[in-house]
């Protein structure tokens, strides 16, 4: 609720003024009465209701100035219609799914890490279409763009190596992640490809999938997952001795993911741990938001008609109270 003349409150501290002015009143106000020679038998007479309401009729009156002040201050009741049109961003994931993404300076190791976070990610873009494409020697596509957040994610959660043949063909994940998307019609396309390693595989080269992107005009964010030790270490499940572990070199083509990023408008992020691959996902967030156009209608209604409906008839009832009913005899 608001208040249109809210200055008008103010006079509300007035009342406890009037209050203690009626009690100073009546506590010195004089009153007929009469002599009597023995009053003993009197005492413990306890007076009827009549007597006990003396106050009513000054009580009656401050609740009457009260409600005519908050009558006069004009309380408001908002209705607020808010009308939205979002301009949605097309993005899509790019993610490495060769083996080494099973090693374990990530937890619980990078792939279910990489997974996990990419789904909060999608999670975050509500107003978006969000695609994904996974690559180890080949690249295919697990989702289209989708408004479809749920089946997304469901998606995501099913990718596990062997989907296709083992390497990392980093220019034919960026390839078809950009075919996917170069169609669209947005005014922001956007591709955010992670990988662990440096490319080895693949018909097309990422040199080749940079101009691509380029010339569709799509920007691209690039993200090397790994720890920035030398090695990292990957579990091999042996079936006489059990798991063991042995280290994977760390060898991520920076230069290349930065040339990447930076010639198509993104940016590059080096993420080392769970936490810190979930601050890059949060920061690409922070840098492709969508466009909100908002247009807000106020309605305000009245409501002090109540209030002073009810000031007048307590000044009504106070009024005939006086005369009819707690009558006093003055002396």
């Amino acid at each position: 609720m608001n208040w249109a003349n809210p200055e008008w409150l103010w006079m509300l501290l007035v009342l406890p003024l009037i209050g203690g002015s009626q009690i100073w009143y009546y506590t010195r106000k004089k009153y007929a009465n009469l002599t009597f020679s023995d009053v003993k038998s009197m005492k413990d007479l306890p007076g009827n209701w009549r007597s006990h309401g003396m106050w009513a009729t000054s009580a009656i009156q401050l609740f009457a100035v009260a409600f005519i002040i908050l009558a006069l201050a004009r309380p408001q009741e908002e209705n607020v219609t808010v009308e939205r049109s979002v301009e949605g961003i097309d993005i899509v994931l790019a993610l490495d799914i060769s083996s080494s993404m099973l090693a374990e300076d990530l937890t619980p190791n990078r792939l279910v890490a990489v997974k996990k976070i990419a789904q909060e990610f999608v999670d975050a873009r509500n107003s978006d279409r969000v695609g994904a494409v996974v690559f180890a020697r080949e690249a295919v596509t697990i989702s289209p763009l989708t408004l479809d957040h749920n089946m997304l994610k469901g998606m995501l959660d099913k990718v596990d190596l062997g989907i296709v043949s083992d390497g990392t063909a980093i220019g034919m994940g960026l390839a078809t992640a950009v075919n996917r998307i170069k169609g669209s019609d947005a005014e922001s396309r956007v591709i955010v490809l992670l990988t662990d390693g440096e490319n080895n595989a693949g018909e097309i080269d990422p040199m080749t999938a940079l101009e691509l992107a380029k010339a569709h005009n799509i920007r691209v964010y690039t993200i090397g997952a790994s720890s920035t030790e030398d090695t990292a270490p990957y579990p091999i499940d042996d079936p006489i001795f059990g798991r063991r572990y042995h280290n994977i070199k760390v060898d991520i083509d920076e230069g290349m993911m930065t040339q990447i990023a930076e010639q198509t408008g993104g940016s590059y992020f080096r993420a080392t741990d769970n936490e810190s691959l979930r601050q890059v996902y949060d920061e690409i967030d922070q840098l492709e938001k969508s466009e909100v156009e908002e247009i807000r209608y106020t309605d305000n209604k009245d409501m002090y008609a109540g209030y002073l409906f009810s000031g007048i008839f307590l000044i009504v009832l106070s009024v005939l109270s006086d005369k009819l009913i707690f009558r006093t005899i003055l002396g």
